[in-house]
């Protein structure tokens, strides 16, 4: 005759794992995981953000330099674009930046000043025809209207995934998990200033 204690171990031994799965499966169909999936989501494309902002900052030096061999008397031009630059690559940007409307805020409005600088010094070759057919020049020319695009694709990239992962936090069900498995993660930050906005005015010369 079947030993029932043995039969009832086995079962239940049996049964754990699949009632593992069972469990896992419904906590995903709840959407368990849509906060850290949709946060890790949202720090990648912050991260490219990053790279592009670097990147553009890199290429500036090379550009003023180039511009100040040819317009010497833009003195006020170049000096705004460098010190623009110094206060964006100075602002301290890290992870905690995107849950920190101060520290957000400060970046967003050194970009934005940087930006504006920046628009001011390409359009000041418009007054040096040398300037303008440097190969230099256009090749740098080129590198930051490249790096101006890409910043635009990742920042509304970016506003897109923080658009996600906020309205996750604040929509059943996932304002259940956020005030008990995920206490810890916080609202994200985005760009409130337009990418039209943050372009310098076109500057015409006689």
């Amino acid at each position: 005759m079947p030993n029932l204690s043995r039969l009832s171990g086995l079962s239940r031994r049996l049964l754990a794992p699949l009632l593992l799965v069972v469990l896992a499966t419904g906590l995903a169909g709840c959407g368990v995981n849509n906060i850290p999936t949709n946060e890790e989501k949202a720090k990648a494309a912050w991260s490219d953000v990053l790279n592009q902002y670097q990147r553009r900052a890199e290429l500036i030096p090379n550009l003023v330099e180039t511009v100040k061999g040819y317009a010497q008397h833009e003195s006020e031009v170049l000096t705004q674009v460098t010190q623009a630059r110094a206060q964006a690559t100075s602002i301290k940007v890290d992870a905690s930046t995107i849950t920190d409307p101060e520290q957000f805020r400060q970046f967003q409005q050194a970009q934005s000043q940087l930006s504006s600088a920046l628009g001011r010094l390409i359009a000041v070759s418009e007054a040096y025809p040398d300037l303008k057919a440097n190969q230099n020049f256009l090749a740098l020319q080129a590198q930051i209207e490249g790096t101006e695009n890409r910043i635009a694709v990742a920042r509304r990239d970016y506003i897109e995934a923080v658009r996600v992962y906020n309205t996750e936090l604040r929509t059943f069900p996932g304002v259940l998990w956020a005030n008990t498995l995920y206490r810890s993660s916080r609202p994200m930050e985005t760009f409130t200033i337009a990418e039209e906005q943050m372009k310098a005015p076109q500057v015409k010369f006689n």
